[in-house]
């Protein structure tokens, strides 16, 4: 175990403050990127203040043993979440990357996509390790002693929770806990250790999570208001509550979500619209993206913006939402204002299709004989659409024609009315895709800016899930409702049942779209991923149109890395 430890590590033990070095050297104790001395990172809180920012550095920083994509959080936001999940399409190299999008690699224990997860967590955890079991005897007022190891102890919380994700099975197939969980390394050793439960598991981030709270709310230090990527209180009881929620502990959930958001005003439509790299009124959590801190060509934006290297340089886009998805959100709604769907490209042939659906509908639930005419009717208006867009891709005007050149230039036209004042404009390629995203933005080139973690939105779709599966419709609506009312003023659910659990589905996965939940959320509800092609309805690649049910995959488990199980001869996987 120590060996493999070692060589993951690299000497993390020592904390990340000690190991990483920045461009950044004005930023001493404000950025997560300042190097300092040894004997002065343990023994005083400015220097374990100066630790807690050299794990913020590790969440955003590229771990040079795996390569590029996998650089902290965003590449687990990217890797492990938006690439497998139902509703995010990278259709230009879907089939490169349909490995990860079909969920085909759990089993594999040698694959570095099974192992990075394992390591980059288990990093944050040993740094975060080192500063709470040292904080008490640190010189320093008491109250920075105790707001260092209370970020610290929120910062584990937040690993182990993430980790158990990825590495153990859903609670309903836990047998109430009682199967494997995770090592629960809570010093600075590296010995071989037994996992522990899920259930055990659970307990320790509950535990850490109090003592978290405990200590924030009997000290007077804090972090400054813009640092984002340093937890406080409120990422304690968020961390909770996303816990909770995974455990089915919906009461827990409840509670610590509304005490999450207390503080954090949801942003206004036009806010919403300004790009989602930099910092907003319900940012509670996320990471430091000032162009100090350039991550080059491995940062979120780079692949992720639609102003990013990728989407100004390449054919690629910048990633698209579930076709079938967004089109059940209201044309008024501004978060489906900020992607390139069919009311805006194709406003007469759309009306006219979703008509004709609609007439579809309710001849099928009637019983009509009219439904061959109907059909017809239905198919003439989606090929209207469907001869300006590429059928494997999704490009829009992709082809010769006058259709493809009508629908290029009324895409060209909605993404030039969106810009956002002060960047760069989207998309400079010229490659549109239908359905494409206007959300992730860039401040600077390859791929600078500030990425989400925890928002108070998701707060709010927190207290609607926990409502709901309590049976509280009523307040699960009420919520809801507080939320989307700011996104879409004429927003009501009048919806029972399935019907609003699914309203409820729907709504968080289109508000927290590409910011690394999905997967993770389908896991936990046990439901399938299912992506259809264009001929079938959808917007995904003939490579990832696939359903992927919730039993495949080691019921959507990846293994325990070999490289753990070589050398920690204690853990081994799930029998």
């Amino acid at each position: 175990m120590k060996k493999y430890i070692n060589k993951i590590f690299s000497g993390v033990v020592l904390t990340s403050a000690l190991i990483l070095s920045s461009c950044g050297s004005d930023y001493l104790n404000v950025s997560p990127s300042e190097s300092v001395e040894t004997d002065q990172v343990y023994g005083t809180t400015t220097g374990l203040r100066s630790a807690l920012n050299g794990i913020a550095k590790e969440m955003t920083t590229q771990q040079y043993y795996y390569g590029s994509p996998f650089v902290g959080e965003s590449g687990i936001i990217r890797l492990y979440e938006n690439l497998p999940s139902q509703n995010y399409n990278y259709n230009y190299y879907a089939s490169g990357w349909s490995p990860l999008h079909n969920q085909t690699f759990h089993l594999r224990g040698t694959s570095i996509y099974d192992s990075y997860a394992w390591a980059y967590y288990y990093q944050l955890i040993v740094s975060a390790n080192a500063i709470i079991n040292h904080a008490d005897d640190a010189e320093g007022t008491e109250d920075d002693k105790k707001f260092v190891k209370a970020s610290a102890l929120a910062f584990r919380a937040f690993a182990y929770e993430k980790l158990i994700h990825y590495y153990c099975y859903r609670w309903q197939d836990s047998n109430n806990g009682a199967s494997r969980g995770l090592p629960l390394r809570l010093d600075e050793s590296t010995n071989e250790i037994a996992a522990s439960t899920l259930a055990e598991t659970y307990q320790q981030i509950y535990k850490d999570l109090d003592e978290s709270i405990s200590l924030f709310g009997s000290t007077k230090s804090n972090r400054n208001a813009s640092e984002v990527w340093i937890p406080n209180v409120n990422v304690a009881h968020a961390v909770y509550a996303r816990a909770a929620l995974t455990k089915q502990d919906y009461s827990k959930a409840l509670e610590q979500a509304k005490l999450a958001r207390e503080g954090f005003e949801l942003m206004s439509r036009s806010d919403y619209q300004q790009g989602f790299c930099d910092p907003t009124s319900e940012w509670i959590f996320g990471s430091y993206g000032s162009t100090a801190e350039n991550n080059w060509y491995w940062a979120f934006g780079t692949q992720g913006a639609c102003n990013g290297y990728y989407a100004t340089n390449q054919p690629t886009g910048a990633g698209t939402i579930g076709h079938e998805l967004i089109e059940r959100i209201p044309d008024n709604d501004v978060r489906k204002q900020i992607f390139i769907t069919e009311d805006k490209v194709f406003p007469e042939f759309s009306e006219k299709l979703t008509l004709a659906k609609e007439k579809l509908a309710e001849a099928r639930k009637s019983g009509s004989s009219d439904l061959k005419a109907l059909i017809a009717d239905s198919t003439k208006w989606a090929d209207s659409i469907n001869a300006g867009v590429n059928q494997t891709y999704g490009i829009i005007g992709m082809g010769s024609g006058e259709a493809y050149d009508k629908a290029w230039e009324s895409a060209d036209s909605v993404i030039k009315a969106h810009n956002v004042k002060g960047k760069s404009a989207a998309y400079q390629s010229e490659y549109y895709y239908l359905d494409g995203q206007m959300k992730f933005w860039v401040n600077d080139q390859p791929g600078v800016g500030y990425v989400p973690f925890i928002r108070s939105s998701e707060m709010y779709l927190i207290e609607a899930e926990a409502n709901y599966f309590l049976g509280n419709e009523a307040a699960a609506k009420s919520a809801l409702e507080a939320l989307n009312v700011v996104r879409n003023p004429e927003y009501t659910c009048n919806k029972t049942g399935k019907e609003l659990f699914n309203e409820i589905k729907d709504y968080r996965e289109v508000e927290l779209w590409g910011e690394g939940f999905a997967w993770s959320d389908y896991k936990r509800w046990n439901i399938p991923v299912v992506r259809h092609s264009f001929a079938q309805g959808g917007n995904a690649h003939t490579a990832v149109a696939v359903t992927v049910t919730p039993e495949s995959g080691n019921k959507w488990t990846w293994v325990v890395p070999n490289g753990e199980v070589d050398y920690n001869s204690l853990i081994k996987n799930q029998e």
